[in-house]
């Protein structure tokens, strides 16, 4: 209603919407709908943000800049994953570095995202944080990242480990270099790459049983130690030391071949193609800040498992946010705290320039005639 008076259809709006009339004073007006208005708004937010369109493209007959103030809202809204309770047979987790913070994030052999957890670092307070939210599982797959072992035996006390192979022959490798020099090291990094072949019981004990004929013959290199120039003594071979105890402690904690027995993955490579796909993503929109890089990667992980057309369902605006604003809007009116008003701005003459300073003017003869 606009005087009080019922409403009849009258045509519609250039941009197709209905009009409505008053008969009595003649005024038209049409229906608004402001969810409608942000709802589209963030669909075509998400169209740009998980896309290769410019905002331009997507502004239609505006400009980039009128793309930029009606989506800026966006930014403030947060990515929720919907709870389902669901208890998933086996998880991979792993750890992505987005600039200064740690996404860690878990997967399902399905390719199904069932939760993140943004940490500063990899620690065990982080890791527990994750695992929270989600069921317990039968077998994890993980690299073995810092922090971790403490957090599962916490909260997943029941659940099987698998170490993810790859790594395992990556942290191996570190220690020995591709090329080792001592004929044990290169013995032991042949026993560490002959993990990718194994598949049954039978190949583990081999395995198993070639580490332990390792052990006998270079054992004493391990206990050998050099008279440093500090005074101090130090294991000579440190660094093939190192290897071993990576191989043994896994191979004693039984989180070698927990995939033979629950017929699991071996290795994170599900999460690391997926990891690749947020560095390309974020490389797409280079240049954005850490907070919207945050916030980007979230909405990837939330659109990887619900359509977008559903994704206003989840996403959740903070309390101290309007959303109906961007961050940097400043309302118009008076300040709605008296104590905090600046002053209003006047105006400048136009015989000042854009840096505030008056420009200097010739004088005319009358002007020099009346001093």
């Amino acid at each position: 209603m606009v005087c009080g008076s019922k409403l009849v259809k009258n045509g519609r709006h250039p941009s197709g919407t209905q009009r409505w009339r008053c008969r009595p004073c003649g005024s038209s007006t049409i229906r608004r709908r402001p969810d409608v208005t942000r709802r589209e708004q963030l669909h075509r937010f998400l169209t740009w943000l998980m896309g290769k369109a410019s905002q331009a493209e997507l502004a239609s007959s505006r400009s980039a800049r009128s793309f930029r103030r009606d989506t800026a809202w966006c930014w403030a809204l947060e990515p929720r994953l919907p709870v389902t309770g669901e208890v998933h047979e086996v998880i991979l987790v792993d750890g992505i570095w987005i600039e200064t913070w740690c996404l860690l994030i878990a997967l399902t052999t399905t390719n199904t995202v069932v939760g993140w957890q943004w940490a500063a670092r990899e620690s065990a307070a982080a890791w527990g944080a994750l695992f929270e939210s989600i069921p317990a599982p039968t077998v994890v797959v993980t690299d073995g990242g810092s922090g971790i072992r403490s957090a599962l035996a916490l909260h997943w006390p029941a659940t099987a480990i698998q170490r993810c192979i790859f790594h395992l022959q990556l942290n191996v490798t570190r220690e020995l270099t591709r090329n080792p020099r001592l004929r044990a090291g290169k013995d032991l990094r042949q026993i560490a790459l002959a993990l990718s072949g194994i598949h049954t019981v039978d190949d583990a004990i081999t395995w198993r049983l070639t580490l332990e004929a390792w052990w006998k013959t270079y054992g004493h290199l391990l206990r050998e130690r050099t008279l440093y120039d500090n005074g101090h003594f130090g294991y000579t071979h440190k660094p093939l030391r190192k290897a071993w105890a990576i191989l043994h402690r896994v191979a004693e904690n039984e989180h070698m071949f927990t995939f033979i027995r629950h017929d699991a993955p071996r290795t994170t490579s599900r999460l690391e193609g997926l990891n690749a796909q947020i560095r390309h993503l974020l490389r797409h929109h280079r240049g954005m800040p850490i907070p919207h890089q945050r916030r980007a990667v979230e909405w990837f992980l939330l659109l990887h498992e619900v359509p977008i057309d559903h994704a206003h369902s989840y996403a959740h605006a903070p309390h101290n946010a309007n959303p109906a604003r961007g961050r940097h809007h400043r309302p118009r009116g008076p300040h709605p705290n008296p104590l905090r008003q600046r002053p209003r701005r006047h105006r400048r003459p136009l015989a000042q320039n854009r840096m505030g300073r008056t420009r200097m003017t010739r004088p005319t003869p009358s002007t020099i005639s009346g001093l």
